[in-house]
């Protein structure tokens, strides 16, 4: 079982000033992780306007403490989506994704975590909600046009199911994916997340080989809403029922555990976590 963890699981140093990537890389390397899930953000050492000097640089050093970049995720899409009403923040959307694509490839990763667009979101309140129809059609558009891209780069857009109000259903994101009729879409299915509308265990069933890339999180029903995210292995995720399912779809890796935002003991937490997940 490949062991992740993201980038944001990390809290800032103690002066302050946020972790860069290099510490990142070898702090997850002697915490026993075997990846590293890289974000593109809006400020810091890798974002949009990174050189490909500089992510080959996170990529060498990634190489040579013997630890994998296989995902990048980003947020960037919460600020500019794919579906804004306004075409010209499609258009940007569209951009910063095509960068980020170029930047997976050049770090060598696999799968970049996609915001297909939304139809509202609790934590953007100053987004309007969108016609879900509009969103549909605006979300295949997008795609229809980084997926040059995509293949060309060998970078696969992992579909995640995020609070957005959009593809709610396993069913549904299926029928997304497939449209394209390409291998370069994928799903990056976030296994708490599920729970405010479903069973990951139906997602993992119905998604099969879809499925590029996995989020680890927990989540604990009751609340329903963001506080009710917990550690690994507190919430009501059924990890020793949607393991198997994991195996007999032939998922390979990596189990990437997302903890937003970073802080202190959480990276610790979540090895401990998944070496005793890896055992179900």
């Amino acid at each position: 079982m490949k062991k992740g963890i993201n980038y944001w699981a990390f809290p800032p140093n103690g002066d302050g000033s946020p972790i860069g990537p290099i510490q990142a890389i070898r702090t997850a390397k002697r915490l026993g992780f075997d990846c590293l899930e890289l974000t593109i953000d809006g400020e810091g050492e890798l974002t949009c306007g990174t050189t490909k000097e500089e992510a080959t640089r996170f990529r060498r050093e990634a190489e040579t403490v013997g630890i994998e970049l296989l995902t990048v995720a980003s947020g960037l899409a919460w600020g500019v989506s794919p579906t804004d009403p306004d075409p010209a923040v499609r258009s940007q959307a569209i951009r910063n994704t095509e960068r980020s694509l170029e930047l997976c490839a050049q770090l060598g990763a696999k799968t970049l975590l996609y915001l297909p667009g939304m139809v509202s979101a609790s934590f953007v309140p100053t987004f309007s909600p969108q016609s879900y129809e509009k969103v549909a059609v605006w979300a295949r558009e997008a795609v229809e046009t980084l997926l040059p891209t995509a293949e060309k780069l060998k970078v696969h857009l992992g579909v995640e199911n995020v609070w957005n109000r959009f593809l709610l259903s396993p069913v549904e994101m299926r029928d997304f994916i497939d449209q394209f009729q390409s291998e370069w879409v994928g799903s990056y299915l976030d296994v708490g997340n599920v729970l405010q509308f479903g069973h990951p265990e139906d997602w993992i069933k119905t998604l099969g080989k879809r499925i590029k890339a996995v989020h680890m999180k927990d989540f604990r029903v009751a609340v329903g809403n963001l506080d009710g995210f917990v550690d690994l292995l507190s919430g009501d995720v059924d990890f020793k029922g949607i393991m198997p399912l994991f195996r007999e779809i032939g998922y390979p890796g990596p189990y990437t555990a997302e903890i937003v935002p970073g802080r202190a003991g959480a990276a610790e937490k979540a090895i401990a976590a998944l070496r005793v997940i890896e055992q179900y």
